[in-house]
């Protein structure tokens, strides 16, 4: 009877071994399906190689993993003031614009544009009240320009300074004068807004 006894046990620790030694579950007897054996308890047979962190789902020893804190939110992008000027030239006598898309591409980019101030100029050619009338329009085909290009009509102020604000140096006369004093003929154009730093 007692050699009977010692067949069983030793042929389920042959069993036991095998299993363990073919599963794939460290720290568990286990068939070839990595399905780990359970006593007539109900528990997980541990091997001798078991340790607490070889512990497994649905077996004593286990602490589920606490789920990861969720990721701080993202800071509010910070924003900065700057101020930015651009100048538009133009022909002699002349209100058409160019090209703008360097300046609707910057106030695009703004998180907030706070104001858009153009100022006219005209050459010293011709009479003031004509120069004064003439930079007005220009400052004022500008704001047309911008407006149809979809920037806020509301953000914009015009203004004119004639011929009293120059920038050239000329001397000369006719078409030479004329070229030379083109930097006169211009609307600036400063635009006060947000930027973001991040």
């Amino acid at each position: 009877m007692m050699m009977k006894k010692i067949a069983i046990a030793a042929g389920l620790a042959m069993t036991l071994g095998f299993s363990a030694a073919q599963a794939q579950v460290p720290g568990y007897a286990a068939n070839s399906s990595d399905t780990v054996w359970r006593t007539s308890f109900g528990e997980c047979w541990q091997t001798s190689s078991w340790s607490i962190d070889k512990a497994v789902p649905g077996c004593a020893g286990y602490v589920a993993q606490a789920d990861a804190p969720a990721p701080a939110p993202a800071p509010a992008p910070d924003v900065a003031g700057l101020e930015r000027k651009f100048a538009l030239y133009f022909d002699f006598d002349k209100t058409n614009v160019g090209d703008i898309s360097t300046i609707v591409n910057h106030i695009g980019s703004l998180a907030s544009v706070e104001s858009i101030e153009l100022v006219g100029h005209a050459d010293r050619i011709g009479n003031m009240a004509y120069n004064d009338r003439l930079s007005q329009r220009r400052a004022d085909a500008v704001a047309a320009a911008l407006a149809n290009a979809g920037v806020n009509r509301s953000l914009m102020s015009t203004s004119s300074m004639g011929s009293r604000s120059p920038v050239a140096n000329c001397s000369g006369r006719g078409a030479e004068l004329i070229a030379c004093l083109r930097p006169d003929r211009r609307v600036d154009v400063e635009i006060k807004g947000t930027r973001r730093t991040q």
